[in-house]
C-alpha cells in the first residue's frame, strides 16, 4: 500500500552505517551502466551446514520424532541450527572475506561495490557491477547463479472479537495476557515507531522475558535512539544498500534507520502483536481499544521498504537472512514483487528461495497475496512453502449520511460527528461563496476548498460548506485536512464533499473529520445532492445573482460503528488464483491463496511521522485496507498455534489454519467474493478456492485441528526437482543436486491441505497423509466432486489413534471435455467433533 544525495555514493553508504567493500583504486575508465545483481555460490549456506550437523548427530542415537509432543524436539530441530551462529561469531565474517576474495579475483582491478554478504540462508552476495562484470562472475566455477535485482512493493479494534479470540483462542492460552508469549514475529516492512504504546513492555505486571532462542540486536541511530527496543520490541535493523546505490534514497523521508517514516510497518506489526487494550483516539474521537492477534508475542523489525520508492529484492533477502539468523519463529511479509519472476517457474526467485531456507530452519512464513485482484491469475505470492493470505471484510462498518430538506437521505463516509439532531443547516457551495467571483475563472479547483482566503466568511459562517472531491485528492494534490482547515477558519457548521463525475469507481476509505462532515463517494448520489441544491437557489430575475440559499440539510455522523453487515466477503482488490507457474501463465497444481483473513478497514497503530496516508498524518492510529493488513492477522494467529504446539513444523501450522477455515459468512450463507472494482457489492458471487483458498480463518478451531497434513523441506525439494529442466536452477539456488532426491513429485502430490489439478488427462490418483495430534477418533469421509469430474476417496471411514497416520487415496476421472475451472471439497468428520475441509480444484479436463 506504499506510494509509488548529498554525498558521493561510498561516503553515503558509510554515513548510513552499511559495511561496504572498498571500491578498487584502479579506475576501469568505463562509464558502463551498473546495476545490482544477487550472486549465489555453490557452497551451501550456514543454515544448511548446521542442519547437516544435526542430522549426523541424530543418526548417532539422538533422533527427533516429528510428532513428539515434547518441547525438546523444538529445541533440537528448530532452534539449534538457527542459534549455532551465535556461538560462531566468526562464521559470518569468514564467509564475507571469501566473497571479497572471489570478487577481487574475478574482477581484477575493476570497480565494483559489494552491498551485502548473505551467509545464513543463502551463500552469496549483492554487488553493484556492470552487465559485463556480472557475466564474468557467472562464469566462475564457484558461482551458481547471478540474478538482476528487482523491485518490490507494500501490498485493530474489532477483528479480535470478529475472530472470536477473547472467548476462544485467547482463553485456551490463558487469556490475552499470555497469548503468543515466547514467540518472536519478524516483520520485513517499512520499519516501526518504537514510541507507540502498542509496543511498550511495561503495561502488564507479568514478567516478560526476551525468548532465549532469539539473538537479534537493535540498531541505534538519531531517529532510533538507544532504549528504543525493549522486551516487546526485541530487534530492529534496516537494509537499504540496493536502494542507495540507485541514488533514490531520500534520507529526510525514508530514514536510514529502523524508524518508520511511512506508517505501513507500524500498522502491520501492531495487527499481529500489538499490546492489548490500547485506546484508539483519532481526530479527537475515541474508537475503542486496539489489540494485536497475539498481544504477548515479541516483535523483531527488518526494515527493507521505504516511503518514496518501495524496495528491492537484494535488501529484502538481506532482511530475511538476518531474521532467520536471529532466531525468529515467524516471518510476516506484507510485500509482493512488482512483476512476475521470469524463468522456468515463478518459485525460482531470490525471495522465495530464501524463504524456502527459512522454512527449512523451522520458520513459518506468511505473505500477502497482493492487491492486484479481482482478475484471475493476479496472484503475487507463488510457492507452496509460503502461506499466502487474501483480504476479506469483517462485520464492522462506519455509516454516515446526510438528510436533505426534501427528506432524501444520501449515504456517505467520514469518521465525523453529526450536526445537532434537531436542526437543519443551510447548504452553500464553495463556488457560490467566493470573495471575488473572478477567482473562479482563474482557479478551476477553487471548489476543493483548499484556501480559506478565497471565500466570504460571512456567507459560510454557521452553514454547511459544499466542496468538490476531484482526482486531485486521489493524487494527493488536494487534501481533506486542508479543506477541513478552510471550513474551520470560516466558521462553517460542517462540510459536505461531493464526488467529481470524473472520479469513476474510486473506493474511498472512511476518513477522520474533526468537525461535522461527510464524503459522498457515489457520483450518482452526488448528482442528487447538487440537483436539490441548485433547484433550491433563488436568483434575481434580471442579474441572475443568488439572493437566497434555499437548500438545507443535517449530517447524521459516522463515529458509531454498525455491526450488522454481511461478512466476511472477499474484497475486490484481493489477488486471485489460479497460481501462475511461470511467466507464460501456465497454471501450477497449487492452490493460492491459502486462505483469507480480515484486511479491509483495519484500525491499527500508526507512526507519528507516517506519511503513507495523508488523512491520518500526525495520528496515533490509522484505518487501512489491503492484503497487507490480512497477512499479519495470520502471523499473529500462527504465533498462538506455535505457542500451543511448539513442535509443529511450518507446514503443520499451515495445515491447522487451512483445514479448519470457515466456508460461510456470519449469517450462514456462502462467503461471497467481489468481482469488480466499480460497485463491488453489486458485482459479487460465491467465492471459490481461487478467491478464498480454504476459506476464512477460524482462529479457535485452528488451535484444535484434530488431524494435520505435514510436508518437509525434502518434499519441497522433490517438487522443485520434478519441474522440467529445473536441475541446474535448483543446484544454483540451494547448492543441492536433484539426483540426491531419488524420486521427484508433481505439485499435486505435495501433501498440501488442498488438491489442485490444472490439467486432468482422463484420470489421476493422488494421496494425502493425515496425522492425528488429538485423541483416538473415528472419521467419516464425504466429498462433493468438481463439475465435469467424478471423485472417489478411500477409505470412506477410518479409526486413527493418537500420533498415528492415515493415507487417503483420491481418484479423479474427467467425465467431459471442459476448460472452465470447477471446484469441490473433501470433508473429514470425526466422532469427537473435529471437522476438516480439503478444497478440490480442477481446471482443464479431457475425458
Amino acid at each position: 500500500m506504499g506510494n509509488f544525495y548529498c554525498l558521493h555514493l561510498v561516503l553515503l553508504l558509510f554515513c548510513f552505517g552499511f559495511f561496504v567493500n572498498t571500491l578498487s583504486q584502479a579506475d576501469s575508465g568505463s562509464d558502463a551502466i551498473t546495476a545490482v545483481y544477487i550472486v549465489s555460490l555453490k557452497q551451501a549456506p550456514a543454515a544448511h551446514y548446521f542442519e547437516e550437523q544435526l542430522r549426523r548427530h541424530n543418526r548417532h542415537g539422538h533422533g527427533f520424532h516429528h510428532n513428539s509432543s515434547s518441547s525438546s524436539g523444538r529445541l533440537n530441530r528448530l532452534h539449534k541450527p538457527r542459534n549455532n551462529s551465535r556461538y560462531h561469531p566468526s562464521s559470518g565474517s569468514y564467509i564475507s572475506r571469501v566473497h571479497d576474495s572471489l570478487l577481487r579475483r574475478a574482477l581484477r582491478g575493476e570497480k565494483y561495490l559489494k552491498l551485502y554478504s548473505y551467509h545464513y540462508l543463502i551463500n552469496g552476495f549483492a554487488v553493484l557491477v556492470t552487465p559485463e562484470q556480472a557475466n564474468k562472475l557467472s562464469k566462475r566455477r564457484e558461482v551458481a547463479n547471478v540474478v538482476l535485482d528487482f523491485s518490490v512493493r507494500t501490498a485493530t479494534t474489532h477483528t479480535p472479537q470478529f475472530l472470536g479470540l477473547p472467548k476462544g483462542a485467547w482463553s485456551q492460552q490463558g487469556g490475552y495476557e499470555t497469548a503468543g508469549e515466547g514467540i518472536v514475529i519478524g516483520f520485513i516492512d517499512t520499519g516501526i515507531d518504537p514510541t507507540h504504546p502498542s509496543f511498550a513492555d511495561d503495561i502488564s505486571e507479568h514478567s516478560y522475558p526476551v525468548p532465549a532462542h532469539f539473538s537479534g540486536v537493535c540498531e541505534v541511530t538519531r531517529e532510533f535512539p538507544s532504549g528504543s527496543c525493549n522486551r516487546k520490541l526485541v530487534g530492529a535493523r534496516h537494509f537499504a544498500a540496493s536502494a542507495i546505490t540507485r541514488g533514490i534514497f531520500n534520507s529526510s523521508q525514508d530514514y536510514a534507520s529502523p524508524f518508520d517514516g511511512d506508517g505501513h510497518g507500524t500498522h502491520t506489526a501492531s495487527v499481529a502483536a500489538g499490546n492489548h487494550g490500547i485506546p484508539v483516539v483519532v481526530a479527537g474521537h475515541h474508537f475503542g481499544n486496539a489489540s494485536g492477534m497475539a498481544p504477548r508475542s515479541h516483535i523483531a523489525v527488518y526494515k527493507a521498504l521505504y516511503k518514496s520508492f518501495g524496495g528491492f529484492a537484494a535488501d529484502v533477502v538481506a532482511g530475511i537472512d538476518q531474521a532467520a539468523q536471529d532466531g525468529v519463529d515467524i516471518i510476516s511479509l506484507s510485500i509482493t514483487p512488482n512483476r512476475r519472476p521470469p524463468g522456468i517457474a515463478t518459485f525460482f526467485n531470490p525471495i522465495d528461495m530464501a524463504l524456502l531456507s527459512a522454512v527449512k530452519a523451522g520458520i513459518f512464513v506468511v505473505q500477502a497475496a497482493g492487491n492486484t485482484g479481482p482478475s484471475p491469475k493476479s496472484m503475487s505470492s507463488f510457492s507452496p512453502w509460503i502461506f499466502t493470505v487474501g483480504a476479506a471484510s469483517h462485520d464492522r462498518a462506519y455509516a454516515n449520511s446526510i438528510i436533505l430538506g426534501n427528506n432524501v437521505t444520501i449515504p456517505g463516509v467520514g469518521l465525523a460527528p453529526g450536526t445537532d439532531t434537531d436542526q437543519m443547516y443551510t447548504l452553500i457551495s464553495a463556488v457560490h461563496a467566493l470573495c471575488n467571483e473572478t477567482i473562479l475563472a482563474n482557479d478551476m479547483y477553487v471548489g476543493e476548498c483548499q484556501d480559506s482566503s478565497n471565500f466570504n466568511e460571512e456567507l459560510i459562517q454557521g452553514n454547511l460548506l459544499i466542496c468538490s472531491y476531484s482526482i486531485r485528492f486521489v493524487l494527493g494534490l488536494s487534501t481533506i485536512k486542508q479543506a477541513l482547515e478552510t471550513a474551520k477558519n470560516l466558521g462553517a457548521a460542517g462540510v459536505v464533499f461531493y464526488m467529481d463525475p470524473y472520479v469513476i469507481g474510486f473506493q474511498l476509505n472512511p476518513t477522520p473529520l474533526e468537525i461535522p462532515g461527510i464524503i459522498i463517494p457515489s457520483p450518482d448520489d452526488s448528482k442528487i445532492l447538487l440537483q436539490y441544491y441548485n433547484s433550491s437557489l433563488e436568483r434575481d430575475g434580471l442579474s441572475r445573482k443568488i439572493v437566497r440559499f434555499g437548500a438545507v440539510a443535517s449530517i447524521s455522523g459516522g463515529l458509531k460503528a454498525n455491526y450488522s453487515i454481511t461478512a466476511p466477503k472477499v474484497m475486490y482488490y484481493s489477488a486471485r488464483g489460479p497460481d501462475p507457474e511461470d511467466s507464460s501463465l501456465d497454471d501450477a497444481d497449487i492452490m493460492k491463496p491459502n486462505l483469507v483473513a480480515p484486511g479491509n478497514l483495519i484500525w491499527a497503530a500508526w507512526s507519528s511521522l507516517g506519511t503513507d496516508s495523508v488523512e491520518f498524518q500526525g495520528e496515533n492510529f490509522a484505518m487501512m485496507s489491503g492484503t497487507s493488513m490480512a497477512a499479519p492477522h495470520i502471523a499473529g494467529l500462527a504465533a498462538l498455534i506455535k505457542q500451543k504446539f511448539p513442535h509443529f513444523s511450518p507446514a503443520a501450522i499451515a495445515s491447522a489454519l487451512s483445514t479448519t477455515a470457515s466456508l460461510y459468512d456470519k449469517s450462514g450463507g456462502p462467503i461471497m467474493a467481489q468481482r469488480a472494482y466499480a460497485n463491488p457489492d453489486v458485482n459479487q458471487s460465491p467465492a471459490t478456492p481461487f478467491d478464498m483458498g480454504s476459506g476464512f480463518v477460524n482462529a479457535t478451531a485452528a488451535l484444535d485441528p484434530g488431524l494435520i497434513l505435514d510436508s518437509t523441506y525434502d518434499d519441497y525439494m522433490s517438487f522443485l526437482c520434478g519441474i522440467n529442466g529445473s536441475g541446474p536452477v535448483v543446484l544454483n539456488y540451494t547448492g543441492q543436486n536433484c539426483w540426491v532426491y531419488n524420486s521427484t513429485i508433481g505439485s499435486a502430490d505435495l501433501n498440501l491441505p488442498s488438491i489442485t489439478i490444472s490439467r486432468l488427462q482422463q484420470s489421476k490418483t493422488v494421496e494425502r497423509t493425515v496425522a492425528n495430534i488429538a485423541g483416538n477418533e473415528t472419521y467419516k469421509v464425504g466429498w462433493s466432486a468438481p463439475y465435469g469430474v467424478s471423485v472417489k476417496v478411500t477409505p470412506t471411514r477410518f479409526f486413527i489413534g493418537t500420533g498415528e497416520k492415515q493415507i487417503l487415496t483420491i481418484m479423479f476421472n474427467a467425465t467431459m471435455n471442459n476448460s472452465v475451472a470447477s471446484f469441490g471439497r473433501i470433508g473429514l468428520f470425526g466422532d469427537q467433533g473435529h471437522k476438516l475441509n480439503i478444497p478440490l480444484s480442477v481446471i482443464l479436463k479431457f475425458s
